[in-house]
Formats: C-alpha cells, structure tokens, sequence
C-alpha cells in the first residue's frame, strides 16, 4: 500500500500540523467558526426579508442567547432517554434486516472468491471489509435521515416537544441511538466476517511422500525436501528435519508447520494468513544505466506515474536508506538474529519468453559510510509478489570474508543501504518508496482487524450525525438524497481541494486552470498548456475575467471541501487488507474527527430544528 511518509503522533496532528495554523485542532475551530458567521448571515438576511433590520437583529441575538444556555443544560439522562426511543424505533424498522442481508452476501460470495489466488487472504479480506463498509453506510443513511421527517408526518413529533426536553436532547439522542444500534450490528457482522475468511482458507495438505529426497551433507542425512499434495489450487515446497519435523514453505501468503507421526504426515492449518506488518521505511533514490544518481528511474509508458523503472544487465539499481538501526530492530523470534527486510518488485517486460518465469535479481546490504557490502544475494522477481530477506548478523563480504552486520554494514549513526539491480538485460524492476521496509515485530492480528472494523464504525457514526442533521431541516428523500450527495462528495475531497488550490494531494500541478477556464478550453479545443492571446484589451479583459470568476469559483469550492468529512482518509481497511498492521495515531484521528463531526452537527441540528414551527410549539 502507498505509505510515503511516516504517521505523524496524534498530538502532533492535533496541535502542530506542518505549520501552527494547519494544526487540525485550528483548521476545526477555524471551519466550525467560519460556517457558524456563514449561517448567522443568511438567518439574519432570512429574517431582514420578513421583518426588517431592527426584528432580524433581535431574532438573531435572542436565538444564540437562548442557543448558547439551553446547549450548555443539556441534560445527558434526557439525551440517554431519547436514544433508546431510537432504538426501540430502528428495532420497529426491522434494522436486522441489513444482517440478513449482509451474511446471505457471504454466502453467495464463496462461490465467486477463488482461492487459488496469489494472496487469497487480501482478496477475502477485501470483499469482506468492502461489503462491511458499502452495508454500513447504507444501514446508517437510511435510519438517520427519515427517523424525524417520519415523525413530523405522523404528528408524534408533539408529542415529544411538549415533554421537558430541548431540541439539543432530541437531536443527540438520536445520533447515539442510531449509533448503538449500528455498533451492534457492525460487531456482528466483524464476527461473521472473521469466521468466513478463516474458515474458507483454513485447510491442510498431505507431504507427498514420492516427492521426498533426502539432503545430506558429507554423505550424512540432515533431512528432506519434497513437495506437498495440491489443496486450494496450491502446493509447498517441503524442508523437513531428521526427525520428520519441518515447514511447507510459505507460498500463496501462508505456510504450514509439519510435524513428524503417522503412516502420511498431514500439515497444520495455515499459519501466517492474517498479518499485521509494522514496516519501518526508508528513503529511496536511484541510479542511473550508468550509474549517475536520479531521484527516480526510468518510465515504461504506465498511465499511473506512482513508480519508477530500472533497467536490468546495467548499473542501474534503486537504493533504499534506513536510520535508526540498532539491535532492537533485528528479528529474534527464531534461531538466529536476523533483519527481516520486505521488497515489493514490479516487473515490465519488454520481451517476454517463458512468462510465467521470474526476472532473476539482486539485493545487497551497503554501509553507506565505509562502502562496506555484503555478499550478492540472488532472487527471482515476480510481477507484484511480495518477497522476504532475512540477513543474518554473522555474514560474508564480497570476497568470502566473516563480517559483522551491525558492526560493519550498519554506519555509526545507524544508517544501512539496501541495493536492488534486475541482472537480464531488457527487462525492468518498478520500485517506489513504500515497496521495501525493515519489518519490525508484528502487532496482533486479531486486534489489527478489529481496528479496521472501528475505522468502519467511524465512517457510519459521521452518515448518522449527517443524516440526522439533515433530517431536522428537509423531508425524508429530501435528507437521504442530501446525505448522499454529502457522502459522495466526501469521497472526493482531495479531488475537489486539488480544483480549488491547483495542486493534486500527491502534488502533481493541476493543468487546465480552474472550472470556468476548463470549461472554456473545452468549448474553444484548447489543449491544457496553451495560452490565452491578449494581444487586444478585449482579448485581456476577457481573460481577466475569466480568471476572476475562476478565484470565486475556486474559493468557494475550497471552502465547502474542508467542511466535507475525508472518507478515504476515514477508512483503515486497506491496512487490514494488505496485512499492515493500523498505526494508533491513525485510529486517534478517526475517533478525534468523528467527534468533531458529531459535536459540530449536533449544535448545527439544534438550530435547525429550532427554526420549525413545531419546536415553538
């Protein structure tokens, strides 16, 4: 997955950001500040159309006067009240219904989900968390956005209002109780979707006892090597001790523990399917054909720039530095101490061949003060296969000497190079940072999947606290289509922040000029580089303009994307999915914004719920 930079803490994110005022605590009161004048000058023009300056300003001052105290008495026993009145409501609504549906989805899914994949664990966990996200969101836009319009119809709305309630109660209490209704329906569908993927990939292989060879050395047995028997569209290759125990070695993203007994020896269930990967990165640079330093490689024609290419049989390779590398950072869990490193490979082919061969290449360990290396390690690459190194400490140099690693392949300071070269000629390695990391011990798996079903839950808490909002001012289609429009938006606030600032979040310029200036380069079939003649002062002034609209439009657009929640920053499941494990700064933000997002639209539906005729009743 594409992690360039390292997760900034969660305090640091709050309170400082890159600069003071892009601190997200300042960008949050700075919004919540700026829609709160934009609503206090339209009610204020609202109310000068009906009763003039003198009335308006007097409605104005005494609806936030009487705003500010009743929101400061909210009464948490009221509001508690209120939200299991929405349960007992959803529950009416057949909410369980969703469950239904979601774990017929499972069923039907195991019919169409192939686990003769190459990492059957990440498309399983893929659909799984998807289908979770896309049935969430549904759930939470239809109970929150008719719960109170529904109520308005039915006059039972006056009921509520002649109770010692505030419309603040009324409208928290319908935020939390939706939900808890849709926590308890997202834990059981996380616990229908853990059983489904662990169940459908559990399985076991028999060691193939034809295929067994013994491997000896000096003429002495120390053990065997065969092949197990195909199970799931997959085989493992065998590495067994003297004793009949050993390892179907890993393959398709798990492996499997053998242990000796019985007339067939029968693998364990797979190991290794759910991960949770702490990476540590590093920063990469190139080389050249020749062996001039780039800052990127070579491109191959591929629409997506995100990678780079190196050219294989030359002295192009791609460098990745790492700091911070000390005894702590190797790996202790087996035998021997060693660093585990990762590399993600991209192979292009300009020739093909046997295609289902690997592009053989080359990694190599460099202490980038002293130039000291280790011995070449060779590899086969496959097109986005995931391949793990494990560099022991004692090692071999070039010229079969013992060397240290930490002693002599790990500067002073702590820094460590890892080189990557392709060796046949015409054929191409893709890096881009994030494709090869330290891989530090692993968090727990379990808890790194529940995790990214809170990250879920987050996003289905912000629909709720929009919808209900929504709900306070507009009909039941109305509010639904509203919240969708909102929702869908969301999903492309980097897009629609990259119209309005001219830079991509990837920070690719965007060409074209803004909306009004698209549009005209669209209607004449300008291409997006040219300009715009001024030759003549109508020419100018047309262009002039032209870009003046494009500032309003652009300012606008800006503005109403930052009130927009992120979904896609919402969303951790891609962690969960590629086995990364989710870092708590991460989960920090989620809940911080949620938070937000829920304060925020409870005081913006206490106004609007104040401003109908009912809630004067």
């Amino acid at each position: 997955m594409v992690i360039e930079r390292e997760i900034e803490s969660f305090l640091g994110w709050l309170l400082q950001g890159d600069k003071w005022y892009q601190a997200a605590l300042i960008q949050f009161l700075a919004t919540a500040g700026a829609v709160a004048l934009v609503g206090i000058a339209l009610g204020f023009l609202v109310q000068l159309v009906r009763h003039g300056p003198v009335r308006a300003g007097e409605t104005i001052y005494r609806s936030l006067s009487t705003g500010v105290v009743e929101l400061s008495r909210t009464s948490w026993r009221r509001v508690s009240a209120l939200a299991g009145l929405a349960v007992k409501e959803s529950l009416r609504r057949r909410v369980w219904v969703a469950l239904v549906v979601f774990i017929a989805i499972l069923l039907f899914a195991g019919w169409f989900l192939s686990t003769n994949h190459q990492d059957p664990v990440k498309l399983y966990l893929s659909v799984v968390l998807t289908a979770t996200s896309f049935m969430s969101l549904l759930l939470a836009l239809l109970i929150s956005t008719f719960s109170l319009p529904g109520e308005f119809k039915s006059k039972t709305i006056y009921t509520l209002v002649t109770k010692p309630v505030r419309s603040g109660d009324i409208v928290l209490g319908r935020i939390l109780g939706f939900t808890a209704v849709g926590t308890v329906l997202l834990a059981l569908m996380a616990i229908c979707s853990y059983v489904f993927v662990t169940r459908s990939l559990d399985h076991t292989h028999d060691v193939a006892a034809e295929t067994l060879t013994d491997d000896t050395i000096e003429g002495e047995v120390i053990g065997a090597s065969g092949e197990t028997t195909i199970t799931q569209g997959h085989r493992h290759a065998v590495s067994l001790g003297p004793d009949g125990d050993g390892l179907a070695i890993a393959a398709h993203g798990h492996d499997h523990v053998i242990e000796a007994g019985g007339e067939v020896q029968v693998t364990s269930s797979p190991t290794g399917l759910l991960r949770a990967r702490v990476p540590q990165r590093g920063k990469l640079r190139f080389l050249d054909r020749n062996g001039v330093p780039k800052e990127r490689g070579v491109s191959v024609g591929n629409e997506w720039g995100y990678r780079s290419f190196i050219e294989g049989g030359t002295r192009a390779a791609a460098i990745w530095k790492f700091s911070g590398i000390n005894e702590n950072t190797l790996d202790t869990s087996g035998d021997t101490r060693v660093l585990p490193i990762e590399l993600l490979v991209r192979v292009f082919r300009t020739h093909k061949g046997e295609i289902t061969r690997p592009i053989q290449g080359s990694v190599q360990l460099r202490n980038p003060e002293t130039k000291q290396v280790n011995s070449i390690q060779l590899f086969g690459a496959r097109d986005g296969q995931l391949d793990l190194f494990e560099f022991p400490v004692e090692q071999f140099d070039t010229d079969r000497n013992e060397i240290n690693q930490l002693d002599d392949l790990v500067s002073e300071s702590g820094e460590l190079e890892v080189i990557v070269q392709p060796l046949e000629r015409a054929q191409y390695y893709g890096f881009a940072q994030a494709d090869c990391y330290i891989r530090l011990p692993e968090d727990n798996p379990f808890w790194n999947f529940v995790k990214g079903y809170l990250s879920i839950w987050v996003q289905m808490v912000v629909v709720i606290a929009i919808g209900v909002t929504a709900s306070t001012f507009l009909n039941g289609p109305i509010a639904m289509l509203f919240t969708t429009s909102f929702v869908l938006l969301g999903f492309f606030r980097g897009f629609l922040i990259g119209i309005a600032t001219g830079v991509q979040p990837n920070g690719d310029k965007v060409y074209g000029g803004g909306p009004v200036e698209a549009l005209v380069r669209i209607v004449t079939q300008m291409n997006l580089t040219t300009q715009f003649d001024t030759d003549t002062q109508s020419q100018a002034i047309g262009v002039s303009l032209m870009k003046g609209a494009d500032d309003v439009v652009q300012f606008v657009i800006e503005k109403i994307a930052y009130v927009l929640p992120d979904f896609r920053t919402l969303s951790s499941v891609n962690y969960v999915a590629e086995g990364f494990s989710i870092p708590s700064p991460v989960i920090g933000r989620e809940l911080a914004i949620a938070a937000a997002y829920i304060i925020g639209l409870s005081i913006a539906g206490y106004f609007f719920l104040r401003s109908r005729e009912v809630a004067k009743a």
